[in-house]
């Protein structure tokens, strides 16, 4: 295996990584790792935001059953003809 070492990280994300590591308990390493190979060998596609929100919305709401109004026939155009007087 190899050794990486990452410089001037900030201290949030140092810090949201020891949380991270504690709630998964493991070490801060293998917590780098997971999120490295999650990240990269993922093999569910990403998301896009509206299916992402979409997801959000029906874990909240447990989904709506909307009816939608029957649909009728459009208007005929209006008639923009010059008509003389």
């Amino acid at each position: 295996m190899t050794t990486l070492t990452v410089h001037n990280v900030d201290d949030a994300i140092k810090d949201q990584l020891e949380i991270n590591a504690i709630q998964h308990n493991c070490s801060i390493d293998e917590e780098v790792c997971r999120i490295l190979k999650q990240a990269l060998f993922s093999t569910e596609k990403q998301k896009k935001l509206g299916s992402y929100l979409h997801q959000q919305v029906m874990e909240l709401t447990g989904g709506v059953e909307l009816e939608f109004p029957e649909r009728s026939l459009p208007r005929s155009a209006p008639d923009f003809s010059e008509k003389s007087s």
